[in-house]
């Protein structure tokens, strides 16, 4: 069997590719990003617009209107260009994916209370997932690429804020096309290696299809030696599973796609490290060999700016969400095709393999986001969701996600025993009323709220 799995990379056996490719990747101002040049193509891409930009610049500096923060056309080329002639999706392709995802959801309605997605069922190739999902992606890279755009010029002193003034323009032009090329490298990467529409959680995919990439399955199928029906019914159960989460909590896909943008409105660039490194040099000195001796240590030191966010909660939201929909996901699919595909067990496995090789949220966040996250909980999202229903039954727990203050926290994740005994000890046994409770808990805030200004006025 392969030890490749469903992982974001198959391998490959010449010896020779692999030293060009490493070699390329050390010559590559974006190689420790995990982001190839593109070739020829991408190259005079990067020209071309660098060109453009040069004879457009006059009037771009005298415009009103801001540049954008990513240059969207460059990253759907150099994207478009690493997906290549994708093959078309025939009949039959077609008809064996909307005939796996009917067949899943038939086995996942003994095992959640949660219905159908209801949604359209499809079968993309790398082309129509880059098509089909680059709305989603503009909306999550925006607020981060602009926030970041104005992080920088914040970290500037006011000095040099001014000086820079008339240049601003251009700057921003280079910084558009830095980020559309580094997310047209990463959206060219994971298209050609998508599995589903949304991969490990990511509602990236429209409001309401359902989306397979055959190809890419039938890969997965040869590599793991597997039967190609089986791993194609597991795949559309994952994605099944978590349309109907998409569909029916209606404010989840909201959550986590704020969560980004609450993270990017933060943004901060701390530079402070670097100029207490130059204080500490003492260049002022004119002595040829402390300037030398200086030199051979800024050499040593890690002289990146440091960005962070002000709203650090925000990534910590979205680990702990996106742990809690893939832990329910592989939590429900288990129970729906444990008796029915035997290779289930080994499936569950390549897709934890996958998520710690190269296939994860967090890495995709990382490449085409720019948001570094720790590595989502699953097995332990998976194992509390077992928890909760034997303790509560499935009723229950899947009401759970009726609104977010009911769901488990990041500590819940570590110790489930807390979060199980309050689902336990909530109205004695009578059947849990999501939307009563929350009713109830304003009531309490209210007439607290009358009490504090009746004691004020007194």
């Amino acid at each position: 069997m392969s030890t490749h799995g469903f992982g974001f990379s198959f391998g490959n056996n010449d010896d020779d590719d692999d030293r060009e490719h490493r070699e390329n990747q050390n010559q590559n101002p974006f190689g420790a990003f995990g982001f190839s040049t593109g070739g020829a193509g991408g190259l005079g891409d990067i020209l071309n617009q660098f060109g453009q930009m040069l004879s457009g610049m006059g009037s771009s500096m005298n415009s009103r209107e801001p540049n954008p923060p990513v240059n969207y056309d460059m990253a759907e080329r150099i994207a478009k260009q690493q997906t290549g002639k994708a093959a078309s999706i025939n009949s039959q392709e077609k008809a064996a994916v909307e005939d796996s995802v009917r067949l899943a959801e038939l086995w996942l309605d003994e095992f959640t209370e949660l219905p159908t997605s209801g949604g359209s069922i499809e079968a993309w190739n790398a082309a129509d997932y880059l098509e089909r999902t680059l709305p989603m992606w503009k909306r999550m890279v925006t607020p981060v690429a602009k926030n970041m755009n104005e992080a920088q010029l914040a970290s500037l002193p006011e000095e040099a804020r001014e000086m820079m003034g008339p240049m601003l323009s251009m700057m921003n032009h280079m910084s558009g096309m830095n980020f559309g090329m580094q997310l047209g490298h990463a959206l060219g990467e994971i298209s050609t290696q998508a599995l589903t529409g949304s991969d490990f959680g990511l509602p990236v995919a429209p409001e309401g299809v359902i989306a397979l990439l055959p190809a890419h399955i039938q890969k997965i199928a040869n590599d793991l030696e597997i039967n190609s029906r089986d791993v194609m019914v597991y795949i559309s159960a994952r994605e099944a599973a978590r349309q109907r989460l998409f569909r029916h909590v209606p404010w989840l896909v909201e959550r986590l796609v704020s969560s980004v943008e609450e993270y990017a409105a933060g943004l901060v660039i701390d530079t402070s490290h670097i100029e207490e490194a130059a204080r500490g040099l003492n260049l002022e000195s004119g002595d040829p060999a402390q300037i030398q001796e200086a030199m051979q240590q800024l050499q040593n030191m890690d002289l990146s700016p440091k960005i962070t966010s002000r709203n650090a909660a925000a990534v910590s939201r979205l680990e702990t969400l996106l742990a809690l929909v893939e832990g329910w996901v592989e939590f429900v699919v288990t129970q729906a095709m444990g008796n029915r595909i035997p290779a289930t067990a080994a499936l569950n496995e390549a897709w934890r393999r996958r998520r710690a090789t190269g296939g994860s949220a967090e890495q995709a966040f990382a490449k085409v986001v720019g948001i570094e996250f720790n590595a989502p909980k699953v097995a332990e999202a998976m194992e509390l969701w077992s928890r909760v229903e034997v303790a509560v039954g499935t009723q229950r727990r899947d009401a759970v996600w009726e609104h977010p203050d009911f769901m488990p926290s990041a500590e819940d994740l570590e110790n489930s025993a807390e979060f199980i005994d309050g689902l336990l000890g909530e109205n004695d046994g009578v059947e849990f009323d999501p939307i009563g409770e929350i009713e109830r808990l304003e009531r309490e805030k209210n007439e607290g709220d009358e009490q504090g200004k009746e004691e004020e006025e007194k």
